[in-house]
C-alpha cells in the first residue's frame, strides 16, 4: 500500500530520440512507502526508484542508471542488516525478470506453473527476501530506463560499457556511489546475478575487492552461464543428456520405466551415465567401435527421447535446437521451449531442425512488459517518457577475455568469508542445470573451498520462480544462504 511519494530532480540531460528531445535524468529520486506480509510477517517498507549518474575520470557523468531500492522501515542499524545487489543478464536485457518475479516484494500476475493470464497486473510477493535484507535492482546502460550520456559530439564511447570486463568495471564505480550514498558500507553485500548476469556478478565479486575494496559475504548465480569456464568438446556433448532427459520425463516423452520415477531418482541415474560411461566414449571421436556406439546411441536414446536412428546420424551428438524441434514432433507436432522446456509452440512445418521461435520468451513478455511499465509508473510513482527496455541495444558486445569464473574463484580464495550459491532449472535448455553443476565442481581444482559452494535445482526453467512452489522454495533456500553466511564477530581468516 503505497502512503506517499517525494520526487527530487537534481538535473537532466536532453536525448535525441526519434526527432525529439526526451530528458534523462541525472539525478534523481522518487521515495514512496508502503507494506506487505511477506513470510508470514507484517513488513513496511520504502521503495526509491531513480537515476544516479557514472562519473568519468574527469568527475564528468558519462551514464545515468537507472535503480529501484527497497529498504525495510524501521531499521536503525543497517550495519546487521544485508544489501542484496541484484542484475539480471542478456547481455542487454533489464532488472526487470527478478525485480518483479522473484525477490521483489511485488510480482506480476501469473497463473502457478507461470503462464500469463489477463487482465494483467502486479500482486504481493510472501515470499520475498525482504524480511532479511535490503535489495536494489540496477539496469545496466541501455537497459531500463538507463542510458549512456553522449559527448558534446553527440556520441557514446560504447567501449566504456559493452564488453565483459567493460561492463564490470563500470558497474563496481557506479556500485561504489551508490554504497556510499545510502551509508551502507557496513552493512553484509550479496550480489545475485541471472543467466549473464551470473557473468557479470562473478566478475564484480572480485573488482569489487581489487578496485573499489569492497568485500561481499555472497554471490548467487542463478542459472549460470559458463562465467569463462572451458567445456568444450566430449565434455559439452555429454553434459547435454540430464537435461534432455528432464524436459524428456517432464514431456512424458521416456519409457514408462523411467516416467515411473521421481525426478530425484531419475536425474543422478542419468548423470552418472554421462560422466562414467558417455563421456569416455565420446573422447574417442571416430574410433568408437561400432558395436559400442550402437549400444551409446541406444542408451541416449533411451534417456533422451529422440530416436537412436537420429543420434547416430549426429554422431552422437544431437543439437539442442533439433531437440527442442524434435522431441514432441510425433506427439502433436509441438515445440518445446529453450530456456524453458516446459513451454509448447507451433511452427509452420513440423518439418526442420529447430524451433521458429522461442516460445516461453514471448510468453514472458506478454507478461512482464505490461507489468512492469504498469508498476513504476503507477505504483512507484516515477514518470518519464523514456521506453523501458526489456531488451536495450547493447551489440556488438566484446566477450573477450572473459576470466569470470577464476575471478569469482579468486575473491573467494581472498575473503574467507565470501560464499556462493547456485540456483537452476532442471527444464533450462539454455544455460542447463547440469552445466551448472559442472561449473560449480570447476571454480575450485583445489578443492579446499567446497564447503562454500552449494547447488539447488527446481521444477521448471530459466526462471525457476515462475513457478509458484519454486517462487517460495528458490526465496527460502536464499534466505537461509544469506543467514548462514552471515559470519558474525568471528575473524576472516584461515
Amino acid at each position: 500500500m503505497r502512503k506517499f511519494s517525494l520526487l527530487l530532480i537534481l538535473g537532466l540531460i536532453p536525448l535525441l530520440n526519434h526527432a525529439q528531445n526526451i530528458e534523462i535524468p541525472l539525478d534523481t529520486t522518487v521515495t514512496t512507502q508502503h507494506s506487505a506480509t511477506i513470510n508470514g510477517k507484517s513488513i513496511d517498507y520504502t521503495a526509491e526508484t531513480g537515476f544516479m549518474p557514472l562519473w568519468n575520470e574527469d568527475r564528468e557523468p558519462i551514464a545515468s542508471l537507472f535503480y529501484t531500492y527497497y529498504k525495510r522501515s524501521g531499521v536503525k542499524n543497517t550495519e546487521n542488516r544485508p544489501l542484496v545487489i541484484s542484475f539480471n543478464g542478456g547481455p542487454g536485457s533489464a532488472s526487470v525478470w527478478m525485480h518483479i518475479a522473484y525477490t521483489g516484494p511485488r510480482v506480476l500476475k501469473i497463473d502457478d506453473e507461470g503462464f500469463p493470464i489477463q487482465p494483467y497486473g502486479i500482486k504481493d510477493n510472501p515470499h520475498s527476501i525482504l524480511d532479511v535484507a535490503d535489495i536494489v535492482f540496477v539496469n545496466p546502460v541501455n537497459t531500463g530506463y538507463s542510458r549512456a550520456i553522449p559527448n558534446e559530439e553527440g556520441k557514446i564511447n560504447r567501449e566504456k560499457f559493452f564488453g565483459v570486463n567493460a561492463d564490470i568495471q563500470y558497474l563496481a564505480e557506479w556500485l561504489n556511489t551508490f554504497v556510499t550514498r545510502k551509508n551502507r558500507w557496513l552493512s553484509p553485500k550479496y550480489l545475485i546475478g541471472e543467466s549473464y548476469g551470473t557473468t557479470r556478478v562473478s566478475g564484480l565479486a572480485l573488482e569489487l575487492q581489487n578496485s573499489q575494496w569492497m568485500y561481499l559475504n555472497g554471490v548467487i548465480l542463478v542459472s549460470p552461464t559458463e562465467i569463462g569456464l572451458d567445456r568444450e568438446g566430449p565434455v559439452e556433448i555429454a553434459n547435454r543428456l540430464p537435461y534432455f532427459a528432464a524436459a524428456a520425463w517432464y514431456h512424458k516423452a521416456l519409457p514408462q520405466e523411467l516416467q515411473q520415477k521421481d525426478l530425484d531418482e531419475l536425474l543422478p541415474e542419468v548423470e552418472d551415465y554421462a560422466i562414467n560411461e558417455l563421456l569416455p566414449v565420446l573422447v574417442k571421436g571416430g574410433f568408437i567401435e561400432d558395436s559400442r556406439k550402437q549400444q551409446v546411441a541406444e542408451k541416449m536414446a533411451y534417456y533422451s527421447g529422440i530416436d537412436k536412428k537420429v543420434i547416430l546420424q549426429n554422431n552422437l551428438e544431437v543439437p539442442f535446437r533439433y531437440f527442442w524441434k524434435d522431441l514432441l514432433r510425433e506427439e502433436g507436432g509441438f515445440t518445446v521451449g529453450r530456456l524453458d522446456s516446459r513451454y509448447r509452440g507451433i511452427d509452420a512445418k513440423e518439418a526442420g531442425d529447430n524451433p521458429d521461435y522461442n516460445v516461453e520468451l514471448t510468453s514472458w513478455l506478454h507478461s512482464f512488459t505490461p507489468a512492469i511499465n504498469y508498476y513504476l509508473r503507477e505504483e512507484l510513482d516515477f514518470k518519464t517518457d523514456l521506453k523501458y527496455n526489456m531488451f536495450g541495444p547493447v551489440h556488438p558486445w566484446d566477450r573477450s577475455g572473459n576470466n569470470t569464473g577464476e575471478n569469482l574463484r579468486q575473491a573467494m580464495a581472498q575473503n574467507k568469508n565470501l560464499d556462493v550459491l547456485i540456483q537452476s532449472g532442471y527444464f533450462d535448455g539454455a544455460t542447463t542445470y547440469f552445466n551448472a553443476k559442472y561449473s560449480m565442481w570447476q571454480l575450485d581444482p583445489s578443492g579446499k573451498m567446497k564447503d562454500r559452494l552449494s547447488f539447488k535445482g527446481y521444477r521448471s526453467g530459466h526462471m525457476m520462480y515462475l513457478r509458484n512452489e519454486d517462487l517460495k522454495k528458490a526465496n527460502d533456500d536464499l534466505r537461509e544462504f544469506i543467514q548462514n553466511s552471515l559470519p558474525g564477530e568471528e575473524p576472516a581468516k584461515y
